[in-house]
């Protein structure tokens, strides 16, 4: 950012520069005194040693008021311990104030300075406003506070003047007082309201990582299943999402909402499941009352204010630049994202949000990314100052609105003020720098050019900490007294009026930074998520109850794609496989029955196939296609070698459906059947079985059988009865004379000519 040499328009008037040259001449007295009373090798030893300052360590824990005013108090309290190896002996804590800071950057490199640097640092108040010790063995910590009149400070022009928190003592080996510790802050000095104020616009995130898995019950809430419980700690009191509400409910902020986190807590406070351990059964979740309780509570603390909200699932804009662009289907998914964020902040905050904004991460923008981020329609990109750096020379930070081409507006963050809660904030000393770094930084932009008023964005951590939000809202805190700046929502941010010489040109591709673009999707997730989306729209059309499913898979989609899985390769694929999985055992329940070979006996007959729907719900515009691949042997439907039949099932059932099959030679056949979608495409696994077909049935086989036998037993009777009456004859001839009715042992030759009247022929 371009830096003006000076604070612009902060010219004294002739009482305020002898009071400045008087201040300096008699903050310079007590350190001259204190030279002279140094032995003379002191100084040239500290700069040789380096460390000498650094041997005790000086937290600064708290400055109040963070911007002083005229006529009041400022009270300074921290702590100090001994990290040297010696006791420290007569010592005390003292502060010191100035320079006045000239520049942003100014701030900057006072801010990275360690130790004391004779010179530079600003000798002691001196008096009763210092703290002593009269020993602090090695290890100890000790507390210290000190209240200071205003008018002690030496305070003369308005801007940012260094605060110098020092512990003097000695030590055996360096019997002579010394700077043993120094810490370093700023004190905002503006005793009167400027006249133009820089406008501040401070968005509010309220973002979090996935919960929610693809899973619902099977009953008529579809209770949704959580992946973990960890949701509830952050929404609880203490937790980091509750801090975030409660703080800003307090704070001139522009909150800009995932709705897939809003969606999330509101299905917690309708009942819902997590998975176990074990990740095969499920329990009620814990948390109910806790999501009830934040949700009400952030529902009242946006009343009135401006949401922005992000497409469902915050998108990882830049990966779907640089990775998933060139997948076919995956910015599609963009517009329903933002129509899906608009409905759910709406329905769930009772709010109208704005969509018309795109957040890539930190800001960091190319033509790619931008062409993306408004693909969903968006008009507004969030990006920030160390990616659309200024090349025009100018002497202040610009407006944050920049028009870059095609009806975009880059609304460009400050880079220094959006990063200044980044670090540790744990600790009361870090917070405490952090805040006083960030009001000096304010005050800055506003001095550089008072008479022009100007438009400022800050853009934080997507996920701020519970510490870091703490300190953000003390930041925020401090300016309430608006004597430099004044609270801006992000719509008419945007809409402000744009500096003339402002850079509008948008960095090429290869100047994205390299740390970020090693963080991204890969091109693999993208190819997942169409994957999955593909066997989705086969599935969908199949079912009378399609929401029941497009939404739960279709949320799960988006959250596949989110921001959040930066940095998280390993658990993002594990998502992904997960949501795939559970899809594809859905699509599973509906399926063909293994059918057994079968045997077709005779001409013709039919073959039944079972269809079967495990699913809750109904299936429908299927169509169930049986293929004979050896027509020559046999043909279905009369002379057809496929044949086709819709199939519609209700949930939990079964449905068996019939096909007529003609036989033209034996032999086995085998049989291919496969469910397919009206529009042709298959669905699910085909079957395939065995059809013998054999020309004589058994039902013939044993029609065949039964006549056999008949005739052998017609054959046995004839017999029988022939050697009985054979028997008979050889009876009579040897007892009697020979009877008319019984036969002719032996017959002779027969004659041709013609029988006598009466005469038997036997034949």
């Amino acid at each position: 950012m371009a830096e003006a040499a000076d604070f612009q328009g902060t010219t004294p008037s002739p009482a305020r520069r002898w009071l400045r040259r008087t201040a300096a001449l008699l903050a310079g007295t007590p350190l001259v005194a204190g030279l002279l009373c140094l032995p003379a090798a002191a100084p040239a030893h500290a700069a040789e040693d380096g460390t000498g300052s650094r041997t005790v360590d000086v937290s600064l824990d708290t400055l109040t008021p963070s911007a002083p005013v005229e006529g009041g108090k400022v009270t300074v309290s921290g702590t100090i311990t001994n990290r040297g190896k010696e006791t420290v002996t007569d010592a005390h804590v003292g502060l010191g104030v100035g320079p006045r800071m000239s520049s942003r950057s100014a701030i900057d490199s006072a801010a990275e300075r360690t130790g004391y640097t004779n010179g530079l640092d600003a000798a002691e108040i001196g008096g009763k406003f210092t703290k002593k010790f009269a020993k602090l063995p090695a290890g100890i910590s000790e507390e210290f506070s000190i209240t200071v009149p205003v008018g002690k400070l030496g305070l003369d022009d308005q801007g940012v003047y260094q605060l110098g928190v020092s512990l003097w003592g000695q030590t055996p080996s360096r019997p002579y007082e010394q700077v043993l510790g120094i810490e370093r802050t700023f004190l905002p000095w503006q005793p009167e309201d400027t006249e133009k104020k820089t406008q501040l616009t401070y968005l509010w995130p309220l973002i979090s990582s996935t919960h929610l898995t693809a899973e619902t019950g099977s009953d008529e809430q579809q209770t949704p299943v959580f992946k973990n419980d960890d949701l509830g700690a952050e929404l609880a009191p203490g937790g980091r999402l509750e801090r975030l509400v409660s703080l800003g409910n307090e704070l001139p902020v522009t909150w800009v909402v995932d709705p897939d986190l809003l969606a999330t807590v509101d299905a917690m406070t309708k009942g819902y499941q997590v998975k176990s351990e074990d990740g095969e059964t499920t329990v009620a979740g814990k948390n109910q009352a806790v999501a009830n309780r934040w949700l009400n509570n952030l529902q009242k603390a946006v009343q009135g204010r401006k949401v922005v909200a992000l497409p469902f699932a915050d998108p990882d804009l830049a990966s779907l630049a640089h990775r998933g662009k060139d997948v076919p289907g995956s910015l599609s998914h963009l517009k329903p994202a933002t129509d899906v964020a608009a409905t759910a902040v709406q329905s769930i905050l009772l709010t109208e949000p704005s969509t018309d904004f795109a957040w890539p991460v930190d800001g960091a923008v190319d033509p790619s990314v931008v062409d993306v981020a408004t693909s969903a329609g968006a008009h507004n990109v969030i990006a920030r100052s160390d990616s659309l750096q200024e090349t025009g020379g100018l002497p202040y930070t610009p407006s944050a609105a920049r028009p870059i081409g095609g009806g975009t507006t880059a609304v460009v963050a400050d880079a220094r003020l959006s990063t200044a809660f980044q670090g540790d904030m744990s600790t009361a000393g870090d917070s405490t720098l952090a805040v006083q770094k960030f009001l000096a930084q304010t005050l800055a932009i506003t001095l550089q050019n008072e008479t022009k008023q100007r438009s400022i964005v800050v853009a934080p951590q997507r996920l701020p900490s519970a510490s870091q939000a703490q300190s953000m809202a003390s930041a925020l805190h401090g300016l309430d007294a608006q004597r430099w700046s004044q609270p801006l929502d992000m719509v008419a941010a945007a809409k402000a009026k744009p500096d003339a010489k402002a850079t509008t040109q948008v960095p090429g591709e290869a100047e994205y930074p390299g740390a970020l673009r090693k963080q991204e999707l890969p091109a693999k997730a993208f190819q997942d998520i169409k994957a999955t989306q593909d066997k989705l729209d086969n599935f969908k059309v199949i079912l009378t109850a399609q929401d029941r499913v497009v939404t739960p898979f279709g949320n799960a989609i988006y959250r596949a794609m989110s921001t959040s899985w930066r940095g998280n390769e390993r658990t993002a694929q594990a998502y992904r496989n997960g949501v795939q999985s559970y899809l594809v055992s859905l699509t599973d329940e509906v399926q063909l029955i293994q059918k057994s070979d079968a045997t077709l006996s005779g001409r013709s007959a039919t073959i039944p196939v079972t269809v079967q729907n495990k699913l809750v719900q109904g299936v429908e515009h299927l169509v169930l296609r049986l293929e004979s691949t050896k027509p020559t042997r046999l043909k279905l439907d009369g002379k057809q070698t496929i044949a086709e039949r819709p199939v519609k099932v209700a949930g939990g059932h079964s449905q068996s459906v019939k096909f007529t099959a003609t036989a033209n030679a034996n032999g086995p056949v085998p049989v291919v059947a496969q469910l397919y979608t009206e529009d042709g495409t298959p669905y699910g696994r085909s079957m395939e079985f065995t059809v013998d077909v054999n020309e004589f049935t058994p039902t013939v086989m044993l029609v065949i059988a039964g006549g056999v036998l008949l005739l052998v037993l017609a054959g046995v009777r004839m017999y029988t009865q022939r050697k009985r009456a054979a028997a008979r004859e050889a009876g009579d001839g040897a007892d009697g004379p020979e009877q008319p009715s019984d036969p002719t042992p032996d017959t002779g030759p027969e004659s041709g000519n013609p029988s006598g009247t009466g005469e038997k022929v036997d034949r």
